[in-house]
């Protein structure tokens, strides 16, 4: 469903408006910045990521295209509570308040499209709590994994699993090699493949 409806948005958005092309490496917004506008990824990666005082940082996510981000600032008004920049060549398609307000004029079942979108990412965020809290570390990484699977393939290295489960990556590459060995995953170069997506789900339930 969510796929759904983030393609529904992403068509709405690129009728009125050109992408942007970014270089790799290239930050998009700073954490604690003002947020004038919420961004759609057409092409290309995403890090999502928060910074400490002392320069140390934390992903929280990897986008792929048909992402939506920076939504949540732009909507409350706050400063940003993290910051995002590029992974790789990307397209990316800036949103501000006045061309949404021009796009909902426009086609208002946009409107219903980002309250399904915010909703169903509030209810990701609470799943991903309980599983921080509850779930013990290869328990974390079997549900990311399938959190972040598309056709059957996670686009991540083990660095990038290891910053978004919460874990190190010694333990996310001892995971997936107890994961290969009972046929659940195979791993290549940055990326896993999904081989048994009941056999993850039942390890996850246990």
């Amino acid at each position: 469903m969510e796929l759904f409806q983030q393609k529904n948005i992403g068509d709405v958005l690129e009728k009125s408006h050109t992408p942007r092309h970014y270089e790799k490496n290239r930050m998009i917004y700073w954490q604690e910045a003002p947020a004038g506008e919420f961004y759609y990824l057409k092409r290309g990666k995403v890090k999502i990521f928060i910074s400490s005082e002392s320069g140390m940082e934390k992903t929280l996510t990897v986008l792929e295209p048909g992402s939506i981000f920076g939504e949540a600032a732009f909507f409350d008004g706050m400063p940003r509570v993290s910051s995002a920049k590029t992974m790789v060549k990307s397209e990316i398609i800036t949103v501000t308040r006045q061309s949404l307000m021009d796009c909902i004029r426009r086609e208002p079942q946009l409107a219903m499209y980002l309250l399904t979108y915010l909703s169903q990412t509030i209810r990701m965020l609470s799943a991903q709590v309980n599983s921080m809290t509850f779930l013990q570390a290869d328990q974390r990484l079997a549900r990311l994994l399938l959190s972040l699977e598309k056709n059957k393939t996670v686009p991540a290295t083990h660095e990038d699993l290891a910053a978004l489960a919460g874990v190190s990556r010694v333990t996310v590459s001892r995971v997936l090699r107890e994961f290969s060995q009972k046929g659940w995953t195979a791993t290549h170069y940055r990326e896993v493949v999904i081989l048994d997506e009941v056999g993850l789900n039942r390890f996850i339930e246990e």
